[in-house]
This record gives C-alpha cells, sequence and structure tokens, in this order.
C-alpha cells in the first residue's frame, strides 16, 4: 500500500511539474498587439486612458488639432478580442456598447470597420490622423507603431 501511495505521488509531482511547464510556455508566447498611425501623428507614446478615449471615440483630434480617424475589425476577429482585453481593458461588447450608445443617441459616430488587418495597414497608412491596431509584424515604414504606456 505504501509503494503504491508513493507511486501515485510520484506521478502526480511529475504530471504537475510537466503542467507548469507547458503554462509557462504559453504564457510567453501571448500574442502582441501593435497600436498602429499614420505617419503624419506626432506622437510616439500614448497613455492607456487615451486610447481608451480615442476608441470609445470620445476623442476625435490628436493634441495639434488634427482629425482623428478610428479603424477598428470585427468583434469576431481574434486581433480585436485581444486588443480590447489586453490594450483597452475591456470586453468588445463593452466597446460595442459605447459606440452604440453614441450612435443612437445621435452624438457621435462608430469607428470604420475593416476585414482584415492588410486593410487595417492599408487604410491607416492612407489616412491623415488615423489609428488602427495588428497582430502582424509590421514591413515597411507606411505606418509607426505608438507605445501604449502602462498605468
Amino acid at each position: 500500500m505504501n509503494q503504491i501511495r508513493r507511486h501515485f505521488c510520484s506521478v502526480l509531482f511529475i504530471s504537475l511539474g510537466c503542467l507548469l511547464f507547458v503554462g509557462f510556455s504559453v504564457s510567453s508566447q501571448v500574442p502582441v498587439v501593435r497600436v498602429v498611425v499614420n505617419p503624419s501623428v506626432e506622437s510616439k507614446e500614448i497613455s492607456v486612458e487615451q486610447i481608451r478615449r480615442i476608441f470609445s471615440m470620445r476623442q476625435t483630434a490628436w493634441s495639434n488639432d488634427q482629425a482623428i480617424t478610428v479603424y477598428v475589425l470585427s468583434n469576431q476577429q481574434q486581433t480585436h478580442q485581444v486588443f480590447c482585453i489586453k490594450v483597452l481593458g475591456m470586453f468588445p461588447y463593452q466597446l460595442d456598447r459605447i459606440w452604440n450608445k453614441l450612435v443612437y443617441s445621435g452624438l457621435g459616430e462608430e469607428p470604420i470597420k475593416v476585414q482584415s488587418e492588410q486593410e487595417m495597414l492599408e487604410r491607416v497608412s492612407q489616412r491623415p490622423g488615423a489609428i488602427g491596431y495588428v497582430m502582424q509584424q509590421i514591413i515597411g515604414d507606411n505606418v509607426n507603431v505608438i507605445r501604449v504606456l502602462e498605468e
């Protein structure tokens, strides 16, 4: 009986060790969302609070009075889900509620929805003052990556 108990404990500890190892391996591969802006945007970094205001359509101009055009992906896309949760600190449906309230009250507009990250990069690169986000690697100098300051 004692030998069975020892064997069971050994198997349990090995299993837990494997799970911890896998957990650390997976957590080190967390997707990185990059906030991208048109090269006309002077800012190189942005606070979490400011990015929340921009993507909730409450801030419509940069500090130099240049109009902000916001591009987003659909709620079903992983990039949008990761962006909302990791960067904005809210769920996609919460952001939708904010946009719907603005639109239906007549106080604002919702952002422009694009179909893919590639389209996001193209549209942001072509529109002065534009902002968006991607998880893919940025190649070229058509857009700038803006650093989000932690709270």
